[in-house]
């Protein structure tokens, strides 16, 4: 059967891991005009790169769902909010969502974000030059979600030593092997910083709200969705800041713009999102036999979904790989997910980049890469700069 589906699928076929990891789009291009639902067998499943029929697998988690026993992250943390789908995954979901709703976030954590980005920014401004991924970005998602989640006493670096562990368990898992030890051991103190957070029981802590809730979650249940808290709040948020400025900065004459009205700094940060997703691909799983785009779709079969493919669809996207911070439709990005697993952590990612950006717009003059270290988006999965090397004036 990979045979036929090979000869099938000759754009799919040639496409490797690798080329996707460096630079997917040309390659993302060529499968949405010719085989936008295509076997890859680099992937060892389908690759949807159409918008429309992104959004009809996200959609539609009774044909297309996460609950499936090969999904890698459950392996590593277990059943949580990000590998159930139907009733199960509203139970898990819906007591760590609704503290996060726009409101409460506005309210809960404007204050500590501008404060802590503040403290980030003023510390790098005397330098005049800085490595934003490592020193701005990656931080202050790290400290947001050490607050967000209510871990009091443990701080910022074992909180990113935790989430590096789960990150190469992941990956070594969908690379065809087993977690490594670090991570067990990381999960036993996650579970333990977990449990001293619900017998604490601070009023605004969602782990002891989740542990309290109607739902019922165990202290398990808790602890694995704490962990899918970090892989959302985290990387995507720092790949999320560091894209973003970037984008800003590789297109001089679209940063003008926003230095001339910053009431542009919202859609120029969800033009980001669209033009270079910090989480590119999304997995789902085949329930039954499905036409998908008047592809054959079989039971079991992994279909991923790519958002960078769909979120350059030029039926959706006018001249979508032009970076655009007036484009009129920017909002139909995927870049946070569709349908029951959009992301509801979108409103706290965006206070984060819009806080940042303003910040190094408005505290570091005549912001700028640095010319003689080069920095492009990177990754299969997880799209961002390995470093975001800038300088300023002094």
């Amino acid at each position: 059967m990979t045979s036929d589906l090979t000869c099938r699928f000759p754009l799919g076929a040639a496409v490797t891991a690798a080329a996707l990891e460096d630079d997917p789009h040309p390659h993302l291009a060529r499968l949405r005009a010719r085989e936008p639902v295509s076997w890859l067998p680099a992937l060892g499943g389908w690759l949807v790169t159409s918008h429309a029929l992104a959004l009809r697998v996200l959609r539609d988690a009774e044909t297309f769902t996460v609950d499936d026993p090969r999904f890698s992250t459950a392996q590593v943390v277990g059943p949580s909010m990000l590998s159930l789908d139907g009733p199960v995954h509203a139970r898990h979901r819906d007591p760590f969502a609704r503290p996060l709703r726009p409101a409460r976030t506005r309210e809960r954590f404007t204050a500590f974000v501008e404060a802590e980005t503040a403290r980030l920014v003023d510390g790098l401004a005397p330098a005049g030059r800085a490595e934003l991924r490592g020193e701005l970005a990656g931080p202050l998602a790290v400290a947001v979600v050490t607050e967000a989640l209510g871990l009091d006493g443990v701080d910022a670096a074992t909180v990113r030593a935790w989430y590096g562990a789960f990150v190469d368990a992941v990956s070594a898992i969908t690379a065809g092997g087993t977690a490594p030890p670090a991570a067990g051991e990381a999960y036993e103190l996650l579970t333990a910083a977990v449990e001293d957070a619900i017998r604490a029981s601070r009023p605004d802590s969602p782990l002891a709200g989740a542990a309290r809730d109607e739902a019922g979650l165990t202290t398990a249940e808790v602890v694995a969705n704490a962990a899918i808290l970090m892989f959302g709040g985290i990387d995507t948020t720092e790949g999320m800041i560091a894209n973003a400025v970037l984008h800003l900065l590789e297109h001089p004459d679209q940063l003008r713009l926003v230095l001339a009205d910053r009431e542009l700094l919202p859609a120029a940060i969800e033009e980001s999102l669209r033009i270079e997703p910090s989480a590119s691909v999304l997995d789902r799983y085949a329930t039954r036999d499905a036409d998908l785009g008047g592809t054959a779709v079989r039971t079991g079969d992994l279909v991923r979904v790519s958002i960078a493919g769909a979120n350059r669809d030029p039926a959706v996207f006018a001249d979508p790989d032009r970076f655009d911070v007036r484009r009129s439709n920017v909002a139909d990005h995927l870049a946070f997910a569709h349908g029951p697993h959009f992301c509801f952590g979108a409103p706290l990612a965006r206070l984060e980049a819009r806080t940042a950006l303003t910040a190094l717009l408005d505290r570091l003059p005549g912001l700028r890469l640095d010319p003689s270290r080069p920095a492009r988006p990177h990754g299969l999965v997880f799209r961002k700069p390995m470093y975001l090397h800038v300088r300023w004036d002094t």
